[in-house]
């Protein structure tokens, strides 16, 4: 004998299922875009805190650096300005100083030895450009002798080896005379040069 059911079919309940399994897949996918979307906001939150504390400090550092200083004083600037003009005074000095001792030790190894000295007149020049405007043309005056030889040959041999003295410049003959001292002939004569000083052409 066949087994009958007997009990009623229960075609409600699995129609509610059916029904209500798009309704939980769309709020399991709900709640799986709203998580997503909370972990992305945390994140992004998190990156804009860093920041946020990242500028904070850079604020810190700048607040506690020290005030930039004060620029110079108008009395300080005034002082700059004086240094500035000694310095430029003391340099020009340097430029045309002079070394006689020098000078005079190799004027002493040229004299010839028929060759003796009345005067002898030194003096430093002004400035190289001065010293330059005499070389050019202009009557030397700076170092200037007087004295007395035997013949018109002795004063030309002193006038060539001044011309070979390295601080005499523009060698000039001003005059030579013969004249005679106690029955001896004897020539008078006068040259005149120039110093030469670094800082003048050609010097």
């Amino acid at each position: 004998m066949r087994a009958v059911n007997l009990l009623p079919q229960d075609r409600g309940q699995r129609t509610i299922k059916k029904e209500s399994l798009p309704v939980l897949i769309g709020a399991c996918s709900g709640v799986l875009v709203a998580a997503v979307l909370g972990a992305m906001f945390m994140m992004g939150s998190g990156k804009i805190a860093a920041q946020q504390r990242k500028t904070d400090d850079l604020n810190r550092i700048y607040q506690a650096l020290p005030p930039p200083p004060a620029g110079p004083s108008v009395a300080q600037q005034q002082l700059a300005g004086e240094q500035s003009a000694r310095v430029s005074a003391l340099s020009t000095a340097l430029t045309s100083r002079v070394d006689w001792d020098r000078i005079f030790r190799e004027f002493s190894l040229v004299l010839p030895n028929d060759v003796w000295l009345t005067t002898l007149t030194a003096k430093s020049p002004i400035s190289p450009l001065t010293n330059a405007a005499s070389s050019a043309g202009g009557a030397p005056s700076e170092f200037t002798i007087q004295g007395r030889t035997y013949s018109h040959d002795g004063v030309a041999r002193l006038l060539s080896r001044l011309q070979v003295v390295p601080d005499l410049t523009n060698v000039q003959l001003v005059s030579s005379s013969l004249s005679k001292v106690g029955g001896q002939d004897v020539v008078d004569f006068t040259i005149a040069a120039d110093i030469k000083v670094s800082g003048a052409p050609g010097a």
